[in-house]
């Protein structure tokens, strides 16, 4: 049943392209092209995912891209329905990520795929650096890694066997 319910949110999924890329293979006949897509979905209340998709055309690639990241859908731990529990750092290949939680009204203070990730994923206020490289899906990556690092107070009291009140 819970299964079924999580379907039933896959359909409410906005997404945003975050790169596409081109590939040439030089052969005895010509060029042949191939893409590669990575896009984020997510449905700015909790729920994001990120997926890759490689085709002969455009089009196909984001499809393909857009199936995988539906497959790959998790839950963000958000607070306040507006910020993240606490600062957390990711890294990726050689792209590191820093997420602060921020002060209301701050907004999301985050460039390029960081953004698209943090905005899909409903957080409201916060405040991101790329460190490292800037490639464009190891930060989104990144930018996922630090989300799912995070810990309510809650779901921290509930591992140790106390109450909120205790910790």
């Amino acid at each position: 049943m819970a299964r079924e319910k999580f379907e039933n949110k896959k359909n409410l999924l906005e997404d945003q392209v975050i790169s596409i890329g081109r590939v040439t293979k030089v052969t005895k006949g010509g060029r042949h092209f191939r893409f590669s897509a990575t896009v984020v979905v997510g449905n700015r209340k909790g729920l994001v995912g990120l997926g890759n998709g490689k085709a002969n055309e455009v089009p196909e690639a984001i499809k393909k891209a857009l199936q995988a990241a539906n497959k790959n859908v998790f839950r963000v731990s958000i607070i306040d329905n507006r910020t993240i529990p606490h600062d957390a750092i990711a890294k990726v290949g050689r792209a590191k990520v820093m997420l602060k939680p921020a002060k209301e009204g701050t907004g999301v203070v985050a460039g390029g795929s960081a953004r698209a990730v943090l905005e899909l994923a409903g957080v409201k206020d916060i405040v991101a650096k790329s460190l490292g490289s800037n490639t464009k899906i190891n930060v989104a990556k990144a930018t996922l890694e630090a989300l799912k690092m995070q810990r309510t107070p809650e779901h921290i009291a509930e591992l140790r066997g106390k109450k909120v009140e205790e910790l």
